[in-house]
């Protein structure tokens, strides 16, 4: 049974407090703890205290307008406290415009307008929406699913990575920090085990499992049903799953193959804030979520862990076998395979990969360095969102970027915000030299590409986010790819196109293989956003629907 989460509702009036804690109680009481405070100065009082007993908080509901403390004051310091609570504000009216700035200086999830009358259509339909996003991404204790490993296990990372991205609950226990956790591991895996140790709630256990047979066990889809599809698609970032919710809806039999997780590259972000139609922003995790739930919804299958090992055509059908020999036919292919990260080579890094360097966001390292130092290499998008996320957790953020501003390659509403963020730091022209660590990472080296002048600093991890490159070593001899290794398509195959059986031009998407179709950043040209992806794959599908047409 898990423990249930807070919600508390703060408010200097007595009688609305009153009220909001009615409301509260009637809605959410089975599921939640109902808490209240008179002042900020009270409510913090109070999340100390539950910190202490390691309690979860799901929600902060604050009254704006308070003496001592207004609310925006409040989630300022409570945010130190409870970085993922959500938090939402009550105003009035002439409160909306402090509302709205609060999106940007404290987070805030959102707002609402005093009354509220009747809660059934003006109060439990926002909060209910954002409580069950809240309870996908924040894990409670729990009997299920336990990660027995060392914190600086390579193994151990990769294995809490998948089930989080998979948004698999579990536990994470450290062996460096745990006596009972040695000796029932030593009891049933040896008094020198690969790590990590996964244990089920059966009493079962894996050791050091792969992605394919983690995901079997967690009860994860790992096969296909169904020997024939009418459309295949190898990938599960967001051109993918966009293609997957359009051709399932449209009653085509889909299927999605992901080796890692829904959401790709894009699934590891931390925080998105243009994406349309998110004002507050949503995390890659939530977002690929959100679009694997609607593809399963239409009947589109999501296979998880499992890697494309070749591809073939054997007119009129093409051929996908996966890593663990199972064969799957269809007739018509999309590759939308997305990006690799493109790793690092500095002296010291590889042995440490996992080890305190971490490519990505690694959302699933963010509370282990909690109040620690770390290191951002990267100045795009990416790196800033990144920054921005680990300053909630870390003590300090030090950006190391090689260009002399952060301006030409960051958006700028990520510039500014990164400006204003206390313990940000940004080191321009900095070259990484070197990292060091004995076992995990300790220090990072860099030079100043102007002055020649060497550095060095002291961390706990380092975060990756130095770009990447197409992933599509599996397709090269299959389909054309272009001198960087993209996937060419459409009206940018050459013509005459060699090897081409057909009287007509490939369709927009088509590679140089009939019925082969790419979509989102693996394709060349593609222009490499997440709303460009999307839009890709769920155009593709006007395509596939022609060349199905035809067989």
């Amino acid at each position: 049974m898990a423990v249930k989460p807070v919600i508390l509702a703060v408010d200097d009036d007595r009688d609305v407090l009153g009220a909001v804690e009615r409301d509260l109680r009637r809605h959410f009481r089975d599921g939640h703890r109902i808490l209240t405070a008179n002042s900020g100065a009270e409510a913090l009082e109070a999340l100390r205290q539950l910190r202490g007993r390691s309690a979860a908080v799901a929600l902060l509901l604050v009254d704006q307008r308070m003496p001592g403390m207004t609310g925006i004051e409040f989630m300022c310091e409570a945010r130190k406290l409870y970085p993922d609570a959500l938090r939402v504000l009550l105003t009035a009216y002439a409160d909306t415009a402090a509302a709205i700035a609060a999106i940007n200086e404290v987070g805030l999830h959102h707002y609402l307008m005093k009354p509220w009358h009747p809660p059934e259509e003006k109060l439990y339909p926002v909060l209910d929406d954002l409580l069950h996003d809240w309870a996908r991404r924040v894990r409670l204790p729990f009997d299920g699913i336990r990660v027995v490993g060392s914190r600086w296990s390579p193994q151990s990372h990769a294995v809490r990575e998948f089930l989080s991205r998979n948004q698999v609950p579990y536990q994470w226990v450290d062996l460096d920090e745990d006596v009972t956790a040695r000796e029932l591991v030593a009891s049933v895996a040896g008094d020198s085990p690969r790590l990590p140790v996964v244990m089920f709630p059966d009493g079962s256990c894996l050791v050091a499992p792969g992605n394919s047979e983690l995901a079997e066990k967690a009860g994860l889809q790992t096969l296909a049903t169904l020997p024939f599809y009418d459309v295949v698609i190898v990938g599960g970032g967001p051109a993918g799953l966009a293609n997957a919710v359009y051709a399932a809806s449209e009653g085509l039999k889909t299927l999605l193959i992901e080796q890692d997780a829904p959401g790709g590259q894009a699934g590891t972000s931390s925080f998105i804030e243009n994406y349309l139609g998110f004002p507050s922003g949503v995390s890659g995790a939530d977002l690929a979520h959100r679009a694997a739930t609607q593809a399963r919804r239409f009947g589109a299958e999501l296979l998880v862990g499992q890697p494309v090992a070749s591809l073939r055509r054997e007119d009129p059908y093409r051929i996908v076998t996966l890593s663990g020999g199972q064969e799957i036919s269809c007739h018509s292919l999309v590759l939308a395979t997305g990006m690799a990260v493109r790793e690092l080579e500095v002296p010291g890094v590889t042995p440490l990969v996992g080890a305190g360097v971490y490519y990505g966001a690694a959302p699933s390292e963010a509370t282990m360095h909690r109040g620690q130092d770390v290191a951002i290499v990267g100045g795009a998008n990416s790196a800033g969102q990144g920054a921005l996320y680990f300053s909630r957790y870390a003590r300090s953020v030090t950006m190391l970027v090689r260009a002399p501003a952060l301006g030409p390659t960051m958006s700028s509403y990520l510039v500014e915000r990164i400006k204003t963020t206390d313990n940000i730091r940004v080191v321009n022209c900095a070259e990484l030299v070197e990292v060091c660590g004995n076992g995990h990472l300790s220090q990072v080296a860099w030079r100043d590409s102007r002055s020649g002048e060497a550095s060095r600093l002291d961390v706990g991890a380092m975060f990756v986010f130095i770009g990447v490159s197409p992933r599509t070593e599996k397709f090269a001899g299959f389909v054309r790819l272009d001198e960087k290794g993209f996937i060419v398509t459409g009206p940018d195959l050459p013509r005459p196109l060699q090897d081409w059986p057909l009287e007509r031009d490939p369709l927009m998407f088509e590679t140089s293989v009939p019925g082969v179709f790419a979509a989102g950043d693996v394709r060349s040209g593609a222009n490499r956003r997440i709303a460009a992806a999307v839009g890709e794959g769920s155009a593709a599908i006007y395509s596939v629907h022609r060349y199905l047409q035809t067989v």
